[in-house]
């Protein structure tokens, strides 16, 4: 049992960016917009994580599971009524 299982749910933090979730197959997130497609995990919850702090909504999907070294068609997505704000704030990273 680690630190966090006892902790309250409302007390946890959120997952960092080591943690974002990969939505493999997922349609509910169909409608949104992909602002970027990567083939790593871990560049993809980089970028996902400058999304976050700038306050935008994002999530990281795939077709297709990983492979266990984390690599694939990953896509940040974001949804469709933000995808113009997502795309100026990664293109300002660049």
């Amino acid at each position: 049992m680690g630190l966090r299982d006892w902790l309250p749910r409302s007390w946890r933090p959120a997952p960092g960016p080591g943690q974002t979730p990969v939505y493999v197959d997922d349609p509910s997130f169909d409608s949104w917009e992909v602002v970027r497609d990567f083939a790593d995990l871990r560049t993809a919850r980089a970028w996902h994580q400058s999304l976050v702090d700038a306050g935008i909504e994002a999530a990281l999907t795939a077709d297709w599971p990983l492979d266990r070294f984390g690599h694939g068609d990953i896509a940040l997505r974001v949804p469709a009524d933000r995808w113009s704000e997502a795309e100026w704030h990664l293109s300002n990273l660049d």
